[in-house]
């Protein structure tokens, strides 16, 4: 298997502590609400700023994490200084602090948790316990990666004792410790190890040889792990600028086929911006009559419903194309909703077909004289035909209304001409087409 990795055969976690001023970085980078949690958190005890902003800082991300902050104060005592905030894991310290706004909303939110040091996981999601303590370092040696593992103090100095930022520099994707050890703590560290590949700006970060290794070796790892969870990892994978390259890696070490153990991926498709599009591009080679794709994607990932509708509907419709035709594009306009227009043609664009010709044609069409809404509803066809309220008066409805948008006509009494076309008498309903596509 040919896997990017990085060697090296030093063992940076065994250093000292490193502790420079951060490059770049000062408290101009802060909104005036953090600073104001922090000053205040620092009055009572110590708190540091923790973990993904300072990556994403250093990186020059533009949309920056939330900033997490660590403290060797106790849950209860943050409670204490801010009586707003809400206590999400008292066993394993974190409390979200909120402060209110002038309109008395809570505008923003931060992630406090006490230092802590952990036990052992038996179940490879969690600590069995949890220790709370006073030291930074402790702290920082329980996290995942390096780039990971920095905090920053009151002086602005970074604390970087497992060499984060130079592996930032150098490319390099690297545990805190051992990776085995990191990566049967919480399997979902597997996900988040190929998300953060992605991170830098034009430029995949590569596994170290013990990180790659580890990877490999503990993939039943994810059997632990909640499919809310992996999905939530998954979407933020289908989000970065280099997600073709990084689902290239997730095939080759067999995490795909971990994730979607009944489908046959597919990435040779030209992934969009959105995770639902993107999700049925790489499905698209599923074919199962008994059971549909968006059934197997929520058994997978636990997608919700909403997705589920929108994945179905191109699956089944994605190598369709209204025909460049007035009537035919009135009624596609009219019957789908922005957003199914817009899926539909970034799933036909992902599987290399040419759209340009048709959205050309559909930007030229002139608004409907109407509307979308039927001008003949059933009480005014109850008058004109003596039909009772029913399965035929439906569907004659439905009929009447696809007719005057494909016709774009704006007059009621010009709808109910139509009916000297239909044998709407005797002829059977379920012949009658009502607006749909396709």
């Amino acid at each position: 298997m040919d896997i990017p990795v990085y060697r090296r055969n030093d063992d940076r976690g065994a250093l000292g502590t490193s502790m420079d001023t951060a490059i770049g970085i000062s408290d101009s980078d802060l909104d005036a609400g953090t600073k104001m949690v922090l000053d205040i958190i620092r009055e009572k005890g110590k708190a540091w700023i923790v973990g993904g902003w300072i990556r994403d800082r250093i990186l020059d991300i533009p949309e920056l994490e939330d900033i997490d902050i660590a403290t060797n104060l106790k849950p209860n005592e943050i409670l204490e200084i801010f009586p707003n905030s809400i206590m999400i894991g008292e066993k394993f310290g974190t409390v979200i602090v909120r402060l209110e706004d002038d309109s008395n909303q809570y505008s923003q939110e931060w992630e406090v948790t006490t230092l802590r040091s952990e036990g052992r996981y038996s179940d490879g999601r969690r600590p069995d316990s949890v220790e709370f303590g006073d030291d930074i370092y402790a702290d920082l040696s329980r996290r995942d990666f390096t780039i990971n593992a920095m905090a920053i103090d009151d002086k602005w100095n970074i604390i970087d004792k497992y060499g984060g930022k130079e592996d930032l520099e150098e490319n390099i994707l690297r545990c805190v410790g051992n990776a085995q050890n990191r990566l049967q703590e919480d399997g979902l560290r597997i996900m988040r190890a190929f998300r953060f590949v992605g991170l830098k700006d034009g430029r995949i970060l590569h596994f170290d040889d013990e990180l790659g290794n580890a990877l490999i070796e503990n993939l039943d790892m994810l059997d632990k792990v909640s499919r809310e969870r992996i999905e939530s990892e998954f979407r933020k994978i289908l989000e970065l600028d280099k997600r073709m390259e990084i689902l290239s890696m997730m095939n080759k070490f067999g995490v795909l086929k971990k994730i979607f153990p009944s489908l046959e991926i597919d990435l040779d498709v030209e992934l969009s911006d959105d995770y639902r599009v993107n999700l049925a591009l790489i499905s698209r080679n599923y074919v199962n009559e008994k059971i549909e794709l968006s059934q197997i994607l929520r058994g997978d990932l636990k997608i919700s419903n909403k997705n589920m509708i929108m994945i179905q509907f191109l699956h089944n419709n994605g190598q369709r194309m209204p025909r460049i035709d007035k009537s035919e594009l009135r009624r596609f306009r009219a019957y789908l909703s922005e957003d199914h227009i817009s899926c539909l043609f970034k799933y036909l664009e992902g599987m290399g077909i040419d759209t340009s010709e048709l959205m050309s044609s559909i930007e030229k069409l002139e608004p409907l004289k109407a509307g979308n809404k039927p001008l003949v509803n059933g009480n005014i066809l109850v008058n004109n035909t003596g039909l009772v309220p029913g399965f035929r008066l439906g569907k004659l409805k439905g009929w009447l209304h696809r007719k005057q948008i494909e016709g774009n006509i704006g007059e009621e009494e010009e709808v109910l001409q139509l009916l000297d076309e239909i044998d709407w008498e005797d002829s059977d309903p379920e012949d009658w087409p009502s607006l749909s596509w396709p």
